[in-house]
């Protein structure tokens, strides 16, 4: 009986290599960081969350903290409402969103680029596993941030038009025109990964026929 051939021994991999390839280790810190902002950005959560409350409630003070927050118009003229309006707290409410969404947009860049750039995070079998790190990649995530920054973007400029007495005509006109140039941005990204993605797949079906 015939003895399976011994797998042949892997090459040696050049110390300049290895050196290369730990170095990915350095964006560890930065991924720490990013989820100290993300702390923050759930301590501001719960504070404009208590001040609406408050403020519900009957507190002055946590309503006089809304309105500048809000840049409701009138506060420069010292104009305070005398209760919380509709659209005080419609902009509240949109502020609180912009938090949760640009919280989910630093969940995506921890996670994804961590799993992408650094190291496998081995979760395939974790209950809470996320459905869209299953075929994360470099592309994908470019895609998925754009598309989260242009979320982002039209809940400041909802909140813009809501509010459009405290801005001026200027303001109003830039803000729309940078939300365009988030917009025709992602549509380009989303284009090129099309395009990249059709490429790959017609060359590896190109490579049966081009061996035989």
């Amino acid at each position: 009986m015939s003895q399976p051939s011994p797998k042949p021994a892997a090459p040696a991999i050049p110390a300049i290599a290895r050196l290369l390839f730990l170095s990915r280790w350095l964006q560890l810190p930065l991924y720490l960081g990013l989820i100290v902002a993300l702390a923050v950005y759930v301590v501001h959560f719960w504070r404009e969350l208590f001040n609406l409350v408050g403020a519900a409630l009957g507190n002055a003070t946590a309503l006089h903290h809304l309105l500048q927050a809000v840049s409701v118009q009138g506060m420069g003229h010292g104009v305070v409402t005398p209760r919380l309006d509709e659209t005080t707290i419609m902009l509240v409410a949109l502020s609180l969103i912009d938090v949760v969404m640009i919280a989910n947009l630093l969940i995506m860049v921890i996670i994804g680029g961590y799993e992408t750039f650094v190291s496998r995070t081995y979760l395939e079998e974790h209950p809470d596993h996320p459905e869209w790190l299953s075929h994360v990649n470099a592309s994908v995530l470019k895609v998925k941030l754009a598309m989260a920054i242009i979320g982002i973007s039209s809940i400041h400029l909802l909140s813009t038009f809501i509010n459009a007495d405290a801005y001026s005509v200027k303001a109003l006109v830039a803000q729309t025109a940078i939300h365009l140039t988030f917009l025709v941005s992602a549509l380009a990204i989303a284009w090129t990964d099309r395009v990249m993605t059709r490429t790959i797949h017609l060359a590896q079906g190109a490579q049966p026929e081009a061996g035989s």
